[in-house]
């Protein structure tokens, strides 16, 4: 029998083959989950009769779920490594989809979103980094921008071919294709171009032990809270635009039309802060892109109070902060903590982050309600601006602890 712990890694895996593998099977995951209902909600709730909220309640019930399940995956891909746990992630991702396909009531259909959830919690963007972490070691942080990049293509694939497969096979046919493609594509990928094990050194009894438990030194605890925080602020924020940017903008008084090119600039926005930073990423800490992120969403978020021509300004700064984001929600936890602990430690990280994303747009969206879109805006503002201030925060306590040469 293998050790799950071996080096598989005499030379370690081509990046190229890996980041592509994860990339591909990152978009068919995004795109058949957290970007699914933007095209079936609708027919949905009309073929149903289920109302429309309760409908597109299950992506916040998914990714609740998700949340539960983080940390436990995060210990699972320390313990074996990414290629099993992702695996099983297309096989619950299938099985969810298959549910949610034959769903018969509006319970049944939640059932179908917590399994779903299951499969998002240990297949998604933190299981994929963690993934990289146990292959590259203190290596990954430019496979992990890779990936990145691959993010940016999920709604952009998968919502044209969700609306074709509604027009030729309903809403529950295109359940049963995606479930058919996490089988037939997903898993295969994922088994053949995954590495077993792991390719850094394999753990000593009391790495073995960091790897479980990942225990923080008491000088690690602020820095590793302070970076959770922030990270879920800035996955809030996310969560709040992602969902309310089309009627906030439309509240201030732009027609749809308008309202969706504005909106359509934030890809290409996160893709080319993503592509700039995979470029000029390694000559600096990434403390800085963290720092970044956080400065840009906070400048985009509060130039949207302003007038029209300011509009385009604002969604291109937002959406080069929040591509930035991505990356830093990767890579700085690897560069803090090392890669022995990373995997346990970014799924401790996800659970909030998860948690956040599926709360945050109720939480605008009471806001809008209450006070409409300047008070929405406020509040989106505020959280950038706190952000700031916890960043900064961050960057102090990360001075005292790095070499001035290793920020600088």
């Amino acid at each position: 029998m293998s050790n799950p712990h071996q080096v598989i890694d005499q030379k370690k895996p081509d990046r190229r083959i890996v980041v592509a593998a994860l990339g591909v099977t990152q978009i068919l995951a995004w795109g058949s989950t957290f970007y699914l209902l933007g095209v079936l909600a609708n027919e949905i709730a009309r073929n149903t009769g289920w109302s429309y909220d309760w409908v597109t309640s299950g992506v916040s019930v998914g990714l609740l779920m998700a949340g539960v399940v983080s940390p436990r995956v995060g210990r699972a891909i320390s313990k074996w490594g990414g290629r099993l746990t992702l695996a099983v992630s297309a096989v619950l991702l299938a099985a969810g989809l298959l549910l949610l396909g034959s769903s018969q009531s509006i319970a049944w259909y939640l059932v179908a979103w917590l399994l779903l959830g299951a499969g998002m919690g240990s297949g998604l963007t933190d299981a994929a980094f963690s993934t990289l972490g146990s292959i590259y070691g203190e290596n990954a942080r430019g496979p992990i921008t890779s990936l990145t990049l691959f993010a940016g293509f999920a709604s952009t694939f998968c919502w044209p071919l969700s609306a074709y497969l509604i027009e030729h096979l309903g809403w529950r046919g295109a359940c049963f294709i995606y479930a058919a493609i996490q089988i037939g594509v997903a898993l295969p990928i994922l088994l053949l171009a995954l590495p077993r094990g792991f390719s850094i050194p394999p753990p000593t009894a009391d790495d073995e032990g960091a790897r479980s438990h990942a225990s923080l030194a008491s000088g690690e605890l602020p820095i590793f809270a302070l970076l959770a925080v922030a990270l879920t602020l800035s996955a809030a924020i996310l969560s709040m635009v992602g969902i309310h940017l089309l009627p906030l903008l439309q509240a201030r008084g732009l027609e749809l039309s308008a309202a969706v090119g504005l909106g359509a600039i934030v890809g290409p926005s996160q893709v080319g802060a993503r592509i700039l930073e995979m470029l000029i990423g390694r000559h600096y800490h990434p403390i800085w892109t963290m720092i970044s992120s956080a400065v840009l969403v906070a400048a985009g978020t509060a130039l949207l109070f302003a007038a029209f021509p300011t509009y385009s300004a604002a969604i291109v700064l937002y959406g080069a902060g929040n591509g930035l984001g991505s990356v830093a929600r990767g890579t700085l936890a690897l560069a803090l903590f090392g890669s022995s602990r990373y995997p346990v430690l970014m799924g401790r990280l996800a659970l909030p982050i998860l948690m956040s994303m599926a709360l945050s747009p109720f939480l605008a969206a009471i806001a809008f309600q209450a006070g409409g879109a300047n008070l929405t805006l406020g509040l989106i503002t505020f959280l950038g601006a706190a952000n700031v201030l916890l960043v900064g925060l961050l960057w102090i306590l990360c001075r005292r602890r790095l070499t001035a040469a290793e920020i600088d």
